[in-house]
């Protein structure tokens, strides 16, 4: 049983991310570009990613897995002898628990604790692209500024930026003076102060205008060293301005004070019952695996899988809603989160009953009777469409 679980537990795990992960690698790797930044800042911000992708994917995976299992047993009829020699589906249900009780406490780990910092560093990664405090470099053939008083271009970058030429500098004082210089070859250099760097040029003429000066004055150098001033970057907010990005005791201890607003308490509350609520409903995805996992007697339908799929996006899309609607303090958090939960759980435990205790008992038996029906409505109808083909 354990096996049966474990293999398409990480398949649909292993699947899922990679689906996620290249989907936002190409929207990332775009917008990486488009603001110059470094490539490696991609894996970062998709690595801060995939705590978000594994708060679904882990609950699918466990339904998946289970369900899979059971389904295996039942089509080769293995269900059938467990169940003749006195195994109730209860102590079938041992080891999908088992996965259940781990998985859920990996789960309440990510979305309560990994999550939150995660969701924290990517906004502060994309933060840094915007404003280029992350090092964005400077775009090869193209005017760049660099603050408010400091224009550059170059022509050719060599050796990953070690090597500029065909440099062109603009620089404006702040008395009114102007500096222009063109240069054949330019290097970086760091200097004691972090707010200053040395742009060392080599092989050049400089321009420098004044008010003070009747004429420009023309400089033709071998080399000569222009002392830039980095630009001041805003620097990125507090973490905790964004409620999604606390972990779940504070957004208990937010929903508890008394000195915090009405809105803070409402939308900190709605966040943490979403989250225990994901939690909580791991705990009945073993008991919905096997209600739709079991096929009825002489059917391979894959229906049961499809309807699992269904049920628990939907449920977990209800529950987001339910946040939203919690966190605008139209209805209590408690009540918005916590009444649909038992009504999934009340479905899922009917599903479980019927079952597992029904003589003969199929959860969508309904559903499997209209669907084989209409699918052999279709097979009667193809196969005279062939016949007149063949005859014409």
């Amino acid at each position: 049983m354990a096996r049966l679980i474990a293999v398409p537990l990480i398949s649909t795990l292993l699947i899922s991310a990679m689906l996620l992960v290249l989907d936002r690698m190409l929207r990332l790797f775009d917008f990486v570009a488009s603001e110059g930044g470094p490539v490696s800042v991609v894996w970062r911000m998709l690595a801060n990613l995939l705590p978000e992708y594994l708060g679904l994917g882990i609950p699918i995976g466990l339904l998946l897995g289970c369900l899979l299992a059971f389904r295996r047993l039942a089509t080769s009829s293995e269900l059938d002898v467990l169940r003749a020699v006195g195994m109730s589906y209860g102590r079938m249900l041992r080891v999908p628990f088992m996965f259940c009780i781990a998985l859920a406490a990996l789960n309440l780990a990510i979305v309560g604790f990994i999550q939150p910092l995660a969701r924290y560093n990517y906004e502060g990664l994309r933060f840094e692209l915007r404003t280029g405090a992350l090092g964005a470099s400077i775009k090869v053939g193209e005017f760049t500024n660099m603050g408010e008083r400091l224009t550059l271009r170059i022509e050719r970058s060599e050796d990953e930026g070690r090597k500029l030429s065909g440099i062109f500098v603009h620089a404006r004082a702040p008395g009114g003076d102007e500096v222009s210089a063109t240069a054949e070859r330019g290097q970086f250099l760091r200097t004691d102060d972090p707010d200053v760097i040395i742009f060392r040029l080599t092989k050049g003429t400089l321009i420098h205008q004044s008010p003070k000066f009747a004429t420009p004055r023309v400089l033709t150098f071998d080399q000569h060293d222009l002392p830039i001033d980095l630009p001041k970057f805003e620097q990125f907010r507090q973490r905790g301005e964004n409620k999604l990005e606390l972990t779940l005791p504070q957004l208990a201890a937010i929903g508890k004070n008394p000195q915090a607003s009405e809105q803070e308490r409402d939308v900190s509350r709605a966040a943490f019952h979403f989250r225990v609520v994901e939690v909580v409903t791991m705990f009945l995805l073993p008991l919905l695996a096997l209600a739709l996992g079991v096929p009825p007697k002489r059917s391979t339908s894959a229906l049961g899988v499809f309807v699992s799929i269904v049920m628990v996006v939907s449920y977990h899309k209800v529950n987001e809603y339910a946040q939203g609607v919690g966190a605008r303090g139209d209805l209590d958090p408690l009540i918005a989160l916590w009444v649909p939960f038992f009504i999934f759980a009340g479905l899922v435990l009917w599903m479980f009953y019927t079952i597992a205790f029904v003589p003969g008992g199929q959860p969508i038996g309904a559903l499997e009777k209209f669907f084989a029906k209409t699918w052999k409505a279709i097979r009667r109808i193809l196969p005279g469409r062939r016949r007149k083909v063949t005859a014409a």
